[in-house]
């Protein structure tokens, strides 16, 4: 009789470890991925469902080997949702040499508007998607095993009513106006995933424009936990104080590259009512390192457009450090979330972790 229960035990251990590792202890899995300055990031459900948002660059495969080696570690053999933020080839460009590497189950995107420069490229992803596309609206779901994940912003109108406790946000009165960027960020699909009491956002590249439209007069995206921030952390025509104010993060994730994004700064976007608008910070990083509660900022990279230790993170919560063409694996940020909403951020070059808890 002992034997038997001791076989039923291994079993029962056995069936517990042929899963994806997000299913084995019911936490949310969240890896971003360092794609040099595009942007991916793998959701792995706690049933072992996957989404990925975006695709990087196309750089001879190099960004499409990276999401399959953060695939392979979390247990996936196949990734059952794409979704694409825009046409620009730093957010779908991997997506051909991806397809080649793992199947892939459904496709999600913004719809065919498209600049001349973005056409080739839009249509390789039909290609790819053929039968499998979905067009997404502000306001559309993407089912994700015990995850909800909202479409908040696509081409068109933004989504209509508040989430996550959102309602009249106070800093938008005397908030600065910018022009809107190129059309290709102004299409852009931007999702809030909640799992139990976590709570988060991931905008792709929308521009400060638009991020108004989200937050102003009234903050349609409520409060969240962890947010990746817009542009690679290149903040000059996003993430503005009407919106971080009013979103609060508590952790922010930055997908910059060492020359892309965080330390960037373009002199020609100007807001519109400057002599009207409150003052605010105009350095990226210590835009986000002031916000009211912020507990953690991890970066995909050290900038090397602006390596002073004051505007960057600590080491410590930095994946890569090295420049740009110089080889190396591509360390990424990972979390895992559980539904309490107490959430592990790790460092994959130092392992470093740290732990939150959801407010």
């Amino acid at each position: 009789m002992k034997r038997l229960s001791t076989l039923v035990a291994l079993f029962a251990l056995a069936l517990t470890m042929s899963g994806p590792a997000a299913a084995q202890n019911g936490n949310l899995s969240i890896y971003w991925i360092d794609v040099e300055g595009g942007a991916s990031t793998l959701f792995v459900s706690p049933t072992g469902e996957s989404l990925l948002f975006d695709t990087g660059y196309p750089d001879n495969d190099r960004d499409a080997k990276r999401i399959l080696a953060a695939a392979q570690k979390a247990g996936l053999k196949q990734i059952d949702h794409v979704v694409i933020s825009h046409w620009h080839g730093d957010h779908v460009g991997g997506l051909p040499g991806l397809a080649k590497l793992i199947p892939i189950g459904k496709f999600y995107d913004h719809g065919d508007g498209v600049e001349q420069a973005d056409q080739q490229r839009r249509d390789s992803y039909k290609a790819i998607a053929g039968a499998k596309r979905t067009i997404v609206k502000a306001g559309d779901t993407i089912p994700l095993g015990g995850v909800q994940v909202r479409v908040v912003v696509s081409e068109g109108p933004v989504i209509a009513n508040p989430i996550n406790g959102g309602g009249p946000n106070p800093l938008c009165t005397n908030t600065p106006q910018m022009t809107p960027a190129a059309p290709e960020n102004i299409r852009m699909v931007g999702l809030a995933i909640n799992y139990g009491n976590f709570k988060m956002a991931t905008l792709g590249d929308l521009d400060w424009s638009r991020e108004l439209e989200l937050v102003c007069p009234i903050n349609k995206l409520g409060t969240v936990n962890v947010y990746t921030i817009n542009r690679h952390g290149g903040l000059d025509d996003s993430g503005s104080p009407a919106l971080l104010g009013a979103i609060k993060p508590q952790v922010v994730v930055i997908n910059n590259g060492p020359r892309k994004g965080l330390g960037q700064s373009d002199d020609r976007v100007k807001p519109i009512n400057a002599a009207q608008a409150t003052p605010y910070e105009r350095n990226s990083y210590l835009r986000l390192a002031k916000l009211p509660g912020i507990e953690g900022i991890w970066q995909e990279h050290l900038s090397m457009i602006d390596s002073d230790p004051a505007h960057n993170t600590s080491r410590d919560m930095i994946a890569n450090l090295e420049d740009r063409d110089v080889a190396h694996i591509g360390n990424w940020i990972m979390a895992s979330v559980g539904r309490d909403g107490k959430f592990t951020i790790t460092n994959s070059r130092t392992g470093f972790s740290k732990t939150y808890t959801a407010r």
